[in-house]
């Protein structure tokens, strides 16, 4: 028995990798260590702060409301915690996080095959995740058993050739400070934090599933335990996967410049295993992008079900417009997703931090005082952006 519970925890922190692990995971990683070159060590320090320190207490917090990302939000107030929610499930679904995701897919195809036009690829991209998600109480299993063993094994080869055939790194003329500020701010771009609050109850729910399928009571507790370690598992392979590909990139930047983000991947595997081999190049980002969008495709459409309709529009439904508003949302391509999202983030990411760290005190400890903090930090925030932008 013992030996099931701790397969499906296992099971469970391999489905969260893969749900965290999309198109900015790929992209982001890559990009610091191409810019930083021999600063990279500073640079992946600040990206693994906010894109895994930043996320698991994100996860830590969501756990321990049980998931339930309405208590979670209301403590800033019922409106304003529905608004957050709305405006957070937006960015990671359908008008952010998801398009992006199959405009990072069709750049590494497109390396190799130029005459996939993009408005196809998007659409077949929609189609299977579709074929994926609309029986949603199998989407644990899907990730965690099939696809995230395909994604590990292809991105662990492409990290290990990229250290064995190791060139020295360009030297970069950033200071140290510099090179970890911009790993710190490009780890925000991930998104992970804000699909921390929703991704939580989906685990959640399939280990509470498990654990009544498996003829034991319901204890709460237990499977908030499981989910903890499930979460420290999942975050520790994407910082292992962070680093791998941070350093890989770093020590083939030389053979980088001019290249857009989107593109480094296929660069790296072209140069590592020749033009024949890209095709791991493909497994890798077809596997980190279809994860990920079957995750956020699954979360949008309950929220769109469950909270915007109040349960009038059935789940298949909501699913077919979630994937219709991504891929219109897509034609903008990488580029123009990414020159909305980032300003957004940057604003918006150190309120949710203190928010986060705030309910996990509120839990722990009954600390009750949320509202004034949060709006201070998100002020202040937005006053930084404002002047650094004039």
């Amino acid at each position: 028995m013992e030996i099931k519970k701790k397969s499906a925890v296992l099971a469970t922190g391999f489905a969260m990798f893969s749900m965290f692990f999309g198109a900015g995971n790929v992209v982001f990683p890559l990009a610091i260590g191409q810019e930083t070159g021999h600063l990279n060590f500073y640079a992946i320090s600040g990206l693994l702060i906010s894109a895994v320190g930043i996320p698991l207490l994100g996860l830590i917090s969501a756990t321990l409301f049980n998931g339930n990302y309405k208590h979670y939000f209301e403590r800033i107030g019922k409106v304003p915690g529905f608004l957050v929610a709305l405006f957070i499930m937006g960015l990671i679904g359908p008008f952010g996080a998801m398009p992006r995701l199959f405009t990072v897919a069709h750049s590494t195809f497109a390396y190799y095959w130029t005459g996939i036009p993009f408005v196809f690829f998007s659409l077949v991209s929609c189609i299977i995740v579709f074929a994926l998600t609309f029986k949603k109480n199998k989407i644990v299993d899907i990730l965690g058993y099939y696809l995230t063993p395909i994604l590990l094994f292809s991105l662990v080869v492409i990290i290990i050739l990229g250290l064995i055939w190791a060139r020295p790194p360009v030297v970069s003329i950033l200071t140290p400070g510099q090179a970890f500020m911009g790993g710190l701010q490009t780890g925000y771009s991930t998104m992970d934090l804000l699909a921390t609050f929703f991704f939580s109850s989906v685990v959640l729910s399939c280990l509470e599933s498990t654990e009544i399928e498996r003829g034991h009571k319901k204890d709460f507790r237990n499977v908030i335990f499981m989910t903890l370690k499930a979460s420290i598992i999942g975050m520790g392979l994407l910082a292992m996967i962070y680093i791998g590909f941070s350093y890989v990139a770093a020590f083939h930047s030389s053979g980088l410049k001019g290249l857009r983000r989107e593109q480094l991947l296929g660069a790296i595997s072209v140069q590592m295993l020749g033009p024949y081999a890209g095709v791991i190049a493909i497994i890798a980002v077809s596997m980190a992008c279809l994860t990920t969008a079957i995750a956020l495709a699954a979360v949008f459409s309950e929220f769109l079900h469950n909270d915007i309709t109040m349960g009038k529009l059935p789940y298949i439904p909501s699913l077919i417009i979630t994937l219709v508003v991504a891929f219109l949302v897509s034609t903008l391509r990488f580029g123009g997703i990414a020159a909305f999202l980032e300003p957004i983030l940057i604003i918006s990411y150190p309120a949710l931090i203190v928010l986060a760290i705030l309910n996990i005190a509120h839990k722990l400890a009954h600390v009750n005082i949320v509202k004034t903090p949060v709006a201070v930090t998100f002020l202040i925030s937005l006053g930084v952006y404002a002047y650094q932008t004039i």
